[in-house]
């Protein structure tokens, strides 16, 4: 059993530079990778960023590419997202997942079938 643990949501102004934690119990975090999602109000959850078990290998869906980065910490069983010169369409509910143990990295990392864990969730909101 894996629990994910989501906190560091906040309310902040256009430009601002949060940063996104997951914590992860369990012993199988290190082996999986880890994605971010996120639910804006109306819409279906989209896939944000994504991150393989070494950490060596990233991907940023092209809405956020160059503005977020994906990190790990597995000694911490941690994984960040660190988000920079946020837009107020980046407003939504930010959700980190561990992938399944076929893993993602491989490709349909897009896809919210392919991770077996969710954390709860927090709220990012961007004013203008």
């Amino acid at each position: 059993q894996v629990q994910l643990v989501v906190s560091g949501g906040v309310l902040v102004q256009a430009g601002g530079s949060p940063r996104l934690s997951c914590a992860a119990s369990g012993r199988t975090f290190s082996g999986r990778d880890v994605g971010w999602f996120r639910q804006a109000p109306g819409k279906e959850r989209e896939f944000v960023a994504v991150i393989s078990r070494s950490g060596l290998w990233l991907y940023n869906v092209d809405s956020v590419k160059g503005r977020f980065t994906i990190s790990r910490d597995n000694a911490k069983s941690t994984v960040y997202l660190q988000m920079n010169s946020l837009k107020p369409e980046d407003t939504a509910v930010y959700y980190c997942a561990v992938s399944s143990l076929l893993g993602v990295a491989g490709g349909s990392y897009f896809q919210t079938s392919n991770y077996d864990y969710w954390g709860q969730g927090t709220q990012v909101t961007v004013s203008s």
